[in-house]
């Protein structure tokens, strides 16, 4: 009995090796998180540098069709394709930062939204984004003409998902918006989410095979709960009731980039409490995003984590832009900041309900940033010097570009502010877009796969989350006790 029991804590040992390896070896605390945040950092940096010497060296020349490029590397990587949309996966390819690796729905089929109901979460209709994202499959979601969707419970979004909104003009409102709850590979891209409130106390569908009831929600626009490889990008995000975006729960792998934000109060929270240290491996990239007219504060407010603030233009704030608590790593680089008018609120930076002394060792570092209107941000840490030995300094002239740099910040289709008693050309007020026949997506199941999958390379598509390691593990403990059952003398010479 003694030898099977030394075996199954032997294969018990390699099935937690990379959470071991996490917390031990490697000193973190999350086993997704990068070991090394400042090595992310200098790649943003590099591909930056390359994209605006590359736009500066095309920009001499004529009839090269360099005038799409901006210096962005994640639009300079895609929009100077004419072709794009008979190659939409390529966004994929295009992420920078923690949230580089988010592959979406890459390789997979792509499926077209042709219904902008919401009418059952439980059994949503063929057709609808909500029937699309709570597929188990790897899809790419994309839109068949303009809609304005209103959600009547929070949409729980499933892995290895993206939301395509290029193309469109796609908007998402109502009740609960966007949940991403453990899960990972997730895209969200050019989608206008605002005008989110609270939602829940009801059954909802968040798989195929899954129907769990849900407490009341926040009202976030895009809520990130225990998440990792999650990239959001070109979307304008305004009026929620909570907070814009909010990531949370031990989340990591993140980036959030080319977005416009306004007319909000409380932004982006990153972390879910002070004393909550999953948190601690948080690591986020924040870059090349408008944070725009009406913004009031938490842009974003930190718990613990690497946040890496790079190449945003900070137009308005009322009380501050980046605060904090917990010790969070803050790493500012060649960011645009334009303080109010009131003389109370010049400082970029906030140590939220902390003493100096507390404070005083975080790790808030100002590298390259522009400071307009009397603004000014407070540095801290012995990280002035050790912290951030690795990251690549960020010349002043990238700063200087701010403006070119997010002048696309936001969804590329209509207009980025979407102000309340705005009308959208194209919308119905019956939920259905207008261009959209009466049969909305609930045609015949003749039609279902011609209508809703387009053409994928779906053979290339990543497997779904499974438990295919747990399997794994399983079946090496089955077979190293039958060797050793049989052949005792195999287990030395296994070890």
């Amino acid at each position: 009995m003694l030898p099977n029991t030394c075996i199954l804590l032997l294969c018990l040992l390699c099935s937690l090796s990379p959470l071991i390896r996490a917390t031990l070896n490697l000193n973190l605390t999350l086993p997704h998180q990068h070991p090394n945040p400042e090595v992310v950092v200098d790649e943003v940096q590099r591909r930056l540098n390359v994209s605006i010497s590359r736009r500066q060296v095309l920009s001499v020349q004529e009839n090269d069709g360099s005038s799409c490029l901006t210096g962005n590397p994640v639009d300079d990587c895609w929009r100077c394709d004419p072709n794009w949309q008979n190659n939409r996966q390529r966004l994929a390819d295009c992420g920078i930062g923690f949230g580089q690796d988010a592959m979406g729905g890459k390789g997979g089929q792509f499926y077209v939204v042709t219904d902008s109901s919401d009418e059952d979460p439980i059994n949503p209709a063929p057709g609808t984004l909500r029937h699309a994202v709570i597929q188990t499959q790897p899809l790419w979601i994309t839109f068949s003409t303009n809609m304005l969707i209103k959600l009547k419970y929070e949409l729980i979004v499933n892995s290895f998902k993206t939301i395509d909104g290029r193309g469109a003009n796609v908007h998402i409102t109502g009740r609960g918006c966007m949940t991403l709850q453990y899960v990972s590979n997730v895209i969200i891209h050019g989608v206008h989410v605002h005008h989110c409130v609270p939602s829940g106390n009801a059954d909802i569908r968040s798989s195929p095979t899954h129907v769990g009831w849900r407490g009341k929600s926040d009202g976030d626009g895009i809520s990130i709960f225990g998440s990792r490889k999650i990239w959001i990008d070109h979307c304008s995000l305004s009026y929620c009731r909570d907070g814009l975006i909010d990531a949370i729960m031990g989340s990591t792998g993140i980036t959030i980039s080319n977005n416009y934000f306004s007319h909000h109060d409380e932004v982006m929270l990153l972390g879910h409490d002070d004393k909550y240290s999953p948190d601690s491996g948080m690591q986020v990239t924040i870059a090349f995003n408008h944070f725009g007219e009406g913004l009031v504060q938490r842009m974003p407010r930190c718990r613990r984590g690497y946040i890496h603030v790079v190449n945003n233009d900070f137009t308005q704030w009322e009380m501050y832009a980046i605060g904090g608590s917990a010790n969070p790593t803050i790493n500012s680089q060649g960011n645009r900041y334009t303080a109010p008018g009131d003389i109370n609120a010049k400082e970029v930076t906030k140590r939220v309900e902390t003493d100096e002394e507390d404070w005083a060792e975080w790790n808030w570092r100002t590298e390259g940033d522009v400071m307009v209107n009397g603004a000014f941000f407070v540095p801290s840490g012995v990280g002035l010097s050790t912290q951030y030995a690795k990251a690549s300094s960020v010349e002043p002239k990238s700063a200087a570009l701010i403006q070119q740099l997010t002048m696309n910040a936001g969804a590329l289709s209509g207009p980025r502010d979407d102000t309340v008693g705005v009308s959208y050309p194209g919308f119905s007020s019956g939920g259905t877009s207008s261009s959209i026949s009466n049969n909305g997506g609930h045609g015949s199941s003749d039609d279902y796969f011609g209508m809703i999958f387009g053409s994928g390379s779906g053979s290339d598509a990543p497997p779904p989350p499974s438990v295919t390691i747990s399997m794994f593990f399983s079946l090496l403990i089955i077979l190293i006790l039958y060797v050793t059952t049989n052949h005792g003398d195999v287990l030395l010479l296994f070890l």
